[in-house]
């Protein structure tokens, strides 16, 4: 009889994963996660950038559009948009989407004013160091400048690329 309970006893078997590995496994995770996270929220800040750089050469191309249908650059970036209602004109060429034109895209708030001699625009992220780690200014030139950090760049700072 005990070795009847004997050999009962050795076919039990173990079944699922102790504690020991579920901990394992979870802390293998968090590694990975540690070192994915950053490398994707610095490619998500990249693509944003290159986004608002295209924009602002968006508005440039729709301000050049805008000067030679109306004699004039726009100073505001809703002159650009699309109409509420009825035909495009000067108050809303139609030239520029509907949400660039309301100064937001991409994570970034677009900033154009007007100037006796053409316009400026400052592009700027919406929040720093999470959609975007620099700044750009440009103006009717076309020279695009930068400014790594939290403060806007402006006409003084260093040119896009140099």
């Amino acid at each position: 009889m005990i070795a009847s309970k004997f050999r009962v006893n050795r076919q039990i078997t173990r079944r699922g994963f102790t504690l020991m590995e579920l901990m394992i496994v979870v802390a293998i995770i968090f590694i990975i996660l540690a070192i994915a996270v950053p490398k994707y929220n610095n490619a998500r800040m990249q693509a944003n950038e290159l986004s608002a750089l295209r924009m602002v050469g968006t508005i440039h191309t729709t301000q050049a559009q805008y000067q030679s249908q109306f004699g004039k650059y726009a100073v505001t970036l809703q002159e650009l948009g699309p109409p509420p209602s009825g035909q495009p004109g000067p108050a809303a060429a139609d030239l520029l989407p509907g949400e660039l034109a309301k100064g937001k895209k991409s994570g970034f708030l677009f900033q154009m004013q007007g100037t006796p001699g053409g316009y400026t625009m400052t592009v700027v992220p919406e929040t720093y160091n999470s959609s975007g780690r620099r700044s750009f200014f440009s103006d009717q030139s076309m020279v695009i400048r930068e400014n790594w950090g939290p403060e806007p760049a402006t006409v003084s700072s260093k040119e896009v690329g140099n």
